[in-house]
């Protein structure tokens, strides 16, 4: 799985059923793993006029990651 394909699913928490917004970017090791992914809101408009703050999301806090949705647990 590419990371475009991760930037077009909503991120989900499972506890509250909170929308988190989707992921924009990610931290890479020099090995190629992943460290965490870089969650913005979902509101763009928001973003764009506001420095609100960005979210990571770490590996090992991903639950499932389906064909709409990547469900998390914070």
């Amino acid at each position: 799985m590419r990371l475009s394909d991760l930037q077009a699913k909503m991120v989900i928490n499972v506890k509250d059923g909170k929308h988190l917004g989707i992921i924009v970017d990610a931290e890479v090791t020099e090995l190629g793993q992943i460290n965490y992914f870089v969650v913005a809101t979902k509101h763009f408009f928001k973003r764009l006029f506001r420095n609100l703050p960005e979210q990571t999301i770490e590996i090992k806090q991903i639950v499932k990651i389906g064909e709409d949705v990547i469900l998390v647990e914070l």
